[in-house]
């Protein structure tokens, strides 16, 4: 389940797109409540479709939710190209495989539709420090096996940094990344004023390694790989990554 800040950092983010192009048929997978998708349609007065893997959630009374098991179910059960935008808040890391999914959402976009994702910033330094002692990143940790609440922590199998989703979107044939964040992890100010300054050197000693010595790094993916040291991602609690089919 998302938060009300997640919600509207999402908001916020389609409201630059619907200046441009206004939207009207919309899918919000993994709906939940139906939060967002109330949010949506106070906004910018869209039609919403809803797909999540059970209806038990959803608090809209008369909203009609498509029961998918994403895990599962490879394909969206929606024919092509007949939203405007799809929004998926806290979902990929729930997904074994998200870039097949990412896959589907673009097919069932219309011709210059959006897709708005959010997921946990596996980057900020909270989560780096909880790595650093425990192995484990802010929000994801030991897994029971066997039955887990899929929709709780305990769900989350995949960690994904901004990098790897906005990879996965490219490779998907997106366009137009955009980046921003639902809030500032306040708790995080007093570990990066500790962690800055080595951070920063680190990480451009490694970067002009990668270049002259693995040439990993190249003018399509650097701007990316910048970002992930960025004070916004050492900071930022939740990602949201926007793009274009």
């Amino acid at each position: 389940m998302s938060t009300e800040k997640i919600y509207q950092a999402v908001s916020k983010a389609a409201g630059k797109y619907y200046r441009e192009t206004p939207f009207h048929d919309h899918l919000d997978m993994g709906a939940g409540s139906g939060r967002l998708i109330q949010v949506f349609q106070k906004q910018f007065g869209t039609h919403s479709s809803a797909c999540d893997y059970t209806d038990s959630l959803m608090a809209l009374p008369d909203q009609k939710v498509d029961i998918i098991d994403l895990n599962k179910e490879k394909r969206l059960p929606y024919p092509d190209a007949v939203f405007d935008i799809v929004t998926a808040t806290e979902l990929f890391e729930h997904l074994e495989d998200y870039r097949q999914i990412l896959r589907e959402i673009r097919r069932v976009l219309r011709p210059e539709g959006v897709c708005i994702l959010s997921t946990p910033n596996v980057l900020n330094i909270n989560s780096r420090v909880r790595y650093l002692w425990f192995g484990f990143p802010d929000l994801f940790g030991p897994l029971p096996f066997g039955d887990r609440a899929i929709h709780l922590t305990a769900g989350h199998i995949t960690p994904l940094s901004y990098f790897y989703l906005a990879h996965a979107l490219l490779e998907a044939q997106f366009s137009s990344l955009s980046l921003s964040f639902d809030k500032v992890q306040r708790s995080g100010i007093l570990k990066l004023l500790l962690f800055f300054l080595p951070i920063k050197l680190f990480s451009q000693w490694t970067f002009r390694r990668e270049i002259s010595r693995y040439r990993t790094i190249d003018s399509k993916n650097a701007d990316f790989i910048k970002e992930m040291n960025s004070l916004g991602m050492l900071l930022g609690r939740t990602i949201i990554v926007s793009a274009r089919k």
